[in-house]
């Protein structure tokens, strides 16, 4: 928690989604002492908020049955990460949830001013998905200006670190926004390079939108360019697997850009090129057809550790 009014704000949202929480609950959830909370709640109460107290040891407060907090308001990072957060669960496939992911984004649209507006728009347009993102230290502004920029066909300058940290600058036309196995690339074309580049967002160190326009190649699919990079990139492990089944079957369970199949007397090889090999075991679990690890042995490990995290679970008894 940061500033006073973050925390009145918070305190709400908590008692909004509970029947009623202690005082030791909420100074938990703050990380302030139980003072500092009594102090923030008599504030709420002289703005007018109807919180209730319940007096004992245990004291609690709760919001007077009927209230309803007034609409929220979000700054333009905040709109912008909103609207990236929903395209994200959207890519996960929950059907249930499709209606309400396209009501919000829509009523985003709606509220948000025209500058706002352009980056949601941008972020929306530009920004494809192959696998759940992971924890990093991507910067919400970034994207934003990225989707901006891919959507209006304008340049942009950025200086970019490499594996070892050395920053270089250069110009460079942003065809999309790709979330690929967890990390988050934007692929176009390099300046510097006079050639087709594919960046990871999370090592821009700086990045500025040019009034410089481009015009991005017919046809060009920002997601599949990706992957097919990635999927013929050498990477840390050079995996081999044996799927029983034919090759027609193999196909209705792992996508074209998972890798190359190879069908052979005893089933189908399915080899990639990876740098992680968690994602693979996790797909691995959830084929259905007889499955043989040829190489890396570090792949049957994961599995082995995979398998006693499982059991370790399924064990577990309250």
């Amino acid at each position: 928690m940061y500033s006073p009014t973050t925390r009145l704000l918070t305190i709400l949202e908590l008692l909004q989604s509970h029947h009623q929480m202690s005082g030791a609950e909420i100074a938990r959830r703050l990380e302030v002492s139980a003072r500092t909370v009594r102090r923030y709640i008599v504030m709420l109460q002289d703005m007018g908020i109807p919180i209730e107290a319940v007096r004992g040891s245990a004291g609690a407060y709760y919001l007077r049955r009927g209230y309803k907090l007034p609409p929220l308001m979000f700054s333009d990072a905040e709109a912008v990460a909103l609207t990236l957060g929903l395209r994200m669960i959207r890519t996960v496939e929950m059907p249930s949830e499709v209606a309400a992911i396209e009501g919000a984004l829509a009523k985003i649209e709606r509220v948000v001013p025209e500058q706002v507006l352009e980056q949601v728009r941008g972020v929306q347009g530009a920004m494809y998905s192959y696998g759940a993102p992971r924890p990093s230290q991507l910067r919400v502004r970034f994207v934003a200006q990225l989707g901006v920029a891919a959507r209006q066909g304008r340049r942009v300058f950025l200086r970019y670190a490499d594996l070892s940290g050395n920053l270089s600058s250069r110009a460079f036309d942003p065809y999309g926004i790709v979330c690929h196995e967890g990390n988050w690339y934007t692929p176009g074309y390099c300046h510097m390079r006079s050639a087709l580049r594919i960046f990871r967002i999370d090592r821009i160190a700086t990045l500025d939108l040019l009034d410089e326009p481009f015009v991005r190649p017919v046809g060009f699919d920002a997601l599949q360019h990706v992957i097919s990079a990635f999927a013929t990139m050498p990477g840390a492990y050079s995996v081999a697997i044996l799927l029983r089944g034919s090759i027609e079957q193999v196909r209705q369970v792992l996508p074209p850009e998972a890798g190359a199949l190879e069908e052979t007397a005893d089933g189908v090889i399915w080899r990639r090129e990876t740098n992680e090999l968690t994602r693979t075991a996790q797909l691995l679990l959830s084929l259905e057809l007889s499955v043989t690890i040829l190489q890396p042995p570090e792949l049957s490990e994961i599995m082995r550790g995979l398998a006693a995290k499982a059991l370790r679970i399924a064990d577990r008894q309250r």
